[in-house]
């Protein structure tokens, strides 16, 4: 077993909007990403996901409004609530969500849906 730096695990990902796993919890996935302006509106009908910030601010936009989160900041999203992350600048983020959440959850036809997990190198 060894130490995994959060940081600079998210800052070698060589995509944006391409989540990688780095480690598994039981039935849970911890994933990093790199992400920047607005991914796709969606819900999640069966999981609840957390956003937390590694570096950066992103806003989740919610159908009743905005949540921002800075560094250092999480935010747990309920299954079933429509969102839509944005990142007006590059963030850094780790997300904390099942096994068997699709990243674009019941949008159709994104073309930054993962089909299977891509874990970190």
């Amino acid at each position: 077993m060894k130490a995994l730096d959060l940081k600079a695990a998210a800052a070698s990902i060589d995509a944006l909007w391409s989540p990688r796993v780095a480690a598994q919890v039981n039935d849970t996935y911890v994933k990093l990403a790199r992400i920047q302006g607005d991914f796709v509106w969606h819900a999640h009908e069966h999981e609840d996901e957390m956003f937390v910030v590694l570096k950066g601010r992103l806003c989740i936009r919610f159908r009743d409004g905005d949540v921002w989160l800075e560094e250092g900041q999480a935010l747990a999203i309920p299954r079933g609530v429509e969102h839509c992350p944005h990142a007006p600048e590059e963030v850094h983020i780790m997300l904390v969500e099942p096994a068997a959440t699709v990243n674009t959850g019941d949008a159709q036809g994104d073309e930054r849906k993962q089909d299977a997990p891509i874990w970190l190198e």
